[in-house]
């Protein structure tokens, strides 16, 4: 894809272990050179520990793919979670065998047979067992049977275990105290120091066919790098990401902003550009949503003014709508208007103090109350958004029907309780507290 871009005769990337682009840090040439002695001095056991992605395969498959394989016959057990008893049928079936028997110990004697048999050949047998951290512990500790197939001078089967860091512990057990004391050759690959990181990626640039310079900027071989963590493998994907990316930008070299922009996308924290449709699109919801808002006050506004009266919550409004039309067609305007200049003159005074309203107040009240009740009454105005169940429990704390029945005595213009105008008054008569 990027290739012709960058400049680039083959991707210098892969993730697949490429024995070509093999770079040997200190501790890579370590492993190297103790499977080359292993193997060519036959030893017996090696034993190859790494974290994951440093390179222990890649190791491994560059020996078998340089070393002379007409003297080598290599068994590659790729999962490692046998049995010994499928070990063997493994290595027979590799070696071209016919299993005759299940019983091991007869397996292992028929084999030791033709190991003898390829040693006086001048063959060498290699056994090599990749993610051995997976080898059930039981089959771990068979293995020492077949490192006792030997000559007075030499094993006749050389065992490589390549394993991640959670084998040198199992390594530790106590029931694998006899295999980890055969092991004659280990190596730990580490991985890899800011500089040879930097080294990495120039070096497997290079095999590609181009000059570092050309397709990353400086920084963003730094960033790169910080973010790896030494490890290759993790080198190798976000460098092959970065190209892609920075191909797709046109970009050349990648700079680290690209690099920035991968590491997000795989620590799934990316915040990727809004297109500008998408906020012309919330800017018209928005004014919808507000056109909605202003014409429902305004709307609401107006019906008060229309009817006279007061939006109620459904909580509140108890009586059914068409109950409530055809009790206020038994109302007019003008019998409201004549209520309330009978009750309460001083009404229309809508700025008069504060005394003099409730000195008035009190006196219409037991006017009203008639010789119910010689307790003083207090008044309230009503206000727009008021009902007579709020007011009622705002002002007594609770409402029942004593006290509704005993406000509609004291304020006869009240009609239907669910209908009270602002701007008129209700006299709130004294309820006795043991009627509370």
């Amino acid at each position: 894809m990027y290739l012709n871009f960058y400049d680039l005769k083959k991707e210098p990337f892969h993730i697949t272990p490429d024995p070509e682009f093999l770079y040997l840090s200190s501790s890579h040439k370590e492993a190297l050179a103790a499977i080359i002695y292993g193997i060519e001095q036959k030893k017996g056991f090696v034993a190859i520990i790494g974290d994951v992605g440093v390179g222990k395969t890649t190791i491994l498959r560059s020996y078998l793919d340089t070393t002379d394989r007409s003297r080598l016959r290599v068994i590659y057990v790729f999962n490692a979670r046998l049995t010994f008893e499928g070990l063997l049928k493994t290595i027979y079936g590799e070696l071209g065998l016919s299993v005759e028997t299940n019983d091991t110990m007869e397996m292992v004697n028929n084999l030791y047979q033709v190991l003898i048999e390829e040693y006086k050949q001048g063959n060498t047998m290699v056994l090599v067992i990749d993610e051995a951290q997976n080898m059930p512990v039981e089959t771990l500790e068979n293995l020492r049977m077949l490192s006792n197939l030997e000559t007075s001078k030499d094993k006749l089967i050389q065992i490589v275990l390549v394993g991640q860091l959670e084998f040198e512990d199992e390594l530790n057990l106590a029931r694998l105290r006899q295999l980890k004391q055969r092991i004659a050759i280990r190596s730990t690959i580490l991985p890899l120091t800011k500089t040879e990181s930097l080294d990495y990626i120039k070096y497997r640039l290079q095999k590609a066919g181009s000059n570092h310079g050309s397709v990353f900027t400086n920084a963003a071989l730094r960033k790169i790098a910080g973010e790896a963590k030494g490890i290759p493998r993790a080198i190798n994907v976000l460098s092959d990401n970065t190209l892609i990316t920075g191909f797709g930008y046109q970009q050349k070299p990648a700079s680290a902003k690209v690099v920035r922009e991968v590491i997000a996308d795989f620590r799934g924290k990316k915040r990727r550009s809004i297109p500008r449709w998408w906020f012309a699109g919330v800017a018209a919801v928005i004014a919808i949503v507000a056109s909605i808002f202003i014409f429902s006050v305004y709307a609401k506004d107006a019906l008060n003014r229309l009817f006279g009266m007061t939006w109620r919550s459904p909580e509140v409004q108890s009586t059914s709508e068409s109950s409530i039309a055809s009790r206020r067609e038994k109302i007019s305007q003008a019998e409201h208007e004549a209520s309330i200049s009978k009750v309460f003159p001083e009404a229309e005074e809508k700025h008069e103090p504060s005394s003099t309203r409730d000195t008035q107040a009190k006196a219409v009240g037991n006017k009203a109350e008639g010789s119910r009740s010689d307790a003083p009454a207090r008044a309230r105005v009503v206000q727009r958004g008021d009902t007579l169940t709020g007011v009622l429990q705002e002002e007594y704390g609770r409402v029942d029907r004593q006290i509704i029945d005993a406000v509609k005595q004291t304020n006869p213009q009240i009609i239907d309780p669910d209908i009270i105008l602002p701007g008129s008054k209700i006299v709130l008569p004294e309820i006795p507290e043991n009627n509370r």
